[in-house]
């Protein structure tokens, strides 16, 4: 898919150009200009390649001038921009590491660096620790605090890719291969297998019968700006979002075992190695070998393996069943005795928290309702805002009572989908509700989740969410942390006791599929199912193609275990509308 490379590289040299005129101090319009390009090129379907070789056609999109125009041909015929060039000529190099700290925007960096000589994280982290940034304005303590405590978030998170940015690359990248002549298999492996959350590099292997082709093909893919390593089997390049791709090509006797090995974890794989050798067998990526006593490995000696092909055959002779890759974490999954049935995206039958243009959303009720149907959803809870979301066009009580009509309207007229007039409620900072409870009472589904006071002290953050989940009018337990993935922590509750209560209650725990998200997280899944709660996944929905997120949310609750049994979601119709009922009849009395 050689358009999207293009046009996601394009939209990444524009979003650095916007950041760069900004740090240069170029007038509002230059920097609004540039950030509408990379806004228009991200959202475009068509191939801006394809489309540029029509004298005309790129200024005709609207969003993108003649300037910008020249510079998107000058960049596909040359491979750069002069004008871009010019601009990082004058900026320091390590200026943008400190613009990727997560609060610090545009304005305040160019401040810093122009009032206080920063530079680069390094001179960030002296003047933050000398207190020279304080004769900035509004550099008071308070800022300096938070400015610390982003740094070091951004150094934990060790500058991986969410999941959700890497899966979409990888797919590319393994349909890329899988288009060369003579391949046999292609498949992506390490942490994006096993549904992490963030990763690190991208793990591609792939057999077939011209192993050069298939280097020179992931050498020369559209997304690689430079090459790293391009050996007979391997290949690995940097890739235009940062990240390092690797191609291992193996032989497909032996595919099993190197994507089991490329899989890992590495706790996993020692695990597997330490059964292995129990059984006097040696476990590597060729394969399952008999151990007779050899220091050399027993594949470059011609000795045949146990088994190599496929990862179930390992796993049988290991005495063990197929262990799913998302539980390969080294948390007890060797002692499964059979291959549990975790959640699949095709179990999923209803969205449970979805927002239309009431408040932040992007689709009417019907649109909506639509896609909903289009997916093959039996139900559809439409749960806009309540009226403390100022910034998301929460709805005040009056709007709240006409939407709940026009909800209900729309529900009596669309045959194949039932809808739910709810809402996504505030739990405001001292863990009262954002409406009273007679609203709430007219609603026939009340997620409640925290938007604001997201710093919080795990003791209060956690009265906070427990008053949520006790409340007999909520159904779900939105987002509980509030985190944002490598750029907000969130707060830091106490899991077990929320989970003890929710279960108590009968009020499902959300993992929101949103990969800026995934929260609850894969940990605190585990931590629900131990309490025996319910799960409802839900994909926050304010685009149509928010829907594709579910994956992200399936992997995070696969990692924690989740089967069909215990997600909301998966409940057929009369089962879904008869917990609603139950929970209601149980608030009424006075449960």
């Amino acid at each position: 898919m050689p358009g999207i490379s293009t046009n996601a590289t394009i939209a990444a040299l524009f979003e650095e150009m916007a950041a760069l005129l900004e740090l240069t101090g170029a007038n509002g319009f230059k920097v609004n200009a540039a950030a509408k390009v990379a806004r228009v090129v991200e959202d475009l379907d068509g191939d801006l390649a394809a489309l540029a070789e029509t004298p005309g056609a790129l200024e005709k999109i609207d969003g993108i001038g003649s300037g910008s125009a020249k510079r998107i041909r000058e960049w596909l015929e040359t491979g750069s921009i002069k004008d871009l060039e010019k601009l990082r000529s004058e900026v320091p190099p390590g200026l943008p590491d400190v613009l990727a700290v997560p609060g610090l925007g545009p304005k305040t960096v160019r401040l810093m660096w122009k009032d206080a000589g920063v530079v680069d994280l390094a001179s960030l982290k002296a003047k933050l620790a000398d207190g020279s940034l304080l004769h900035l304005p509004r550099m008071g303590e308070k800022t300096l605090a938070r400015i610390r405590e982003s740094l070091e978030f951004m150094e934990k998170s060790g500058g991986r890719a969410r999941l959700g940015d890497a899966m979409p690359v990888a797919l590319e990248l393994v349909d890329l291969v899988r288009g060369v002549p003579g391949v046999q298999r292609v498949e992506y492996a390490g942490s994006l297998r096993r549904g992490r959350e963030t990763i690190g590099d991208l793990d591609v292997l792939a057999s077939g019968s011209d192993p050069a082709a298939l280097v020179e093909a992931f050498r020369t893919n559209p997304r690689a700006t430079s090459v790293l390593l391009a050996g007979e089997t391997k290949c690995s390049v940097r890739l235009a979002n940062g990240m390092q791709a690797d191609l291992r090509v193996v032989e497909d006797s032996c595919f099993g075992a190197a994507w089991l090995y490329f899989t890992g974890s590495k706790e996993h794989n020692v695990r597997l190695r330490e059964r292995a050798i129990a059984r006097n067998m040696r476990l590597n990526e060729y394969g399952l070998f008999p151990d007779d006593g050899e220091d050399a490995p027993p594949q470059s000696r011609g000795v045949a393996p146990v088994a190599a092909k496929t990862e179930e055959e390992i796993y049988k002779a290991l005495g063990l069943p197929w262990i799913p890759p998302e539980l390969r974490e080294d948390r007890g999954e060797v002692d499964l005795v059979e291959t549990p049935r975790l959640i699949e995206v095709g179990d999923i039958r209803s969205e449970l928290h979805a927002h239309t243009r009431a408040s932040d959303g992007q689709m009417t009720i019907e649109e909506i309702a639509k896609a909903a149907r289009d997916r093959g959803f039996h139900t559809l809870a439409i749960t806009d805002h309540s009226k403390s979301s100022v910034q998301a066009n929460g709805l005040s009580v009056q709007r709240l009572r006409a939407h709940i009509d026009a909800i209900r309207e729309v529900d009596a007229k669309m045959a194949d989908i039932h809808l739910l007039a709810g809402s996504e409620v505030d739990i405001l900072a001292d863990g009262r509700l954002d409406y009273d409870d007679d609203l709430l009472a007219e609603l026939d589904w009340v997620v409640a989740s925290p938007h604001v006071a997201l710093r919080q002290e795990p003791k209060v953050a956690t009265e906070r969410l427990l008053a949520a989940v006790r409340h007999p009018l909520v159904h779900v337990l939105g987002h509980p942390t509030g985190r944002l993935i490598g750029s907000r922590p969130g707060l830091e509750p106490d899991m077990e006791a929320i989970a003890k209560a929710a279960a108590e209650c009968g009020t499902a725990l959300e993992v929101n599929a949103n990969h800026h998200r995934l929260d609850l997280r894969d940990r605190h899944v585990r931590l629900a199912l131990e309490a025996g709660c319910w799960i409802a996944i839900d994909c926050d929905v304010h685009v149509a193609e928010q829907f594709d997120e579910l994956r992200y949310g399936v992997l995070t609750a696969r990692r924690g275990g989740l089967t069909p049994q215990r997600c909301l979601n998966c409940l057929d119709l009369n089962a879904l509308e008869a917990w609603r009922t139950a929970k209601r009849s149980a608030a009424r009395s006075g449960v």
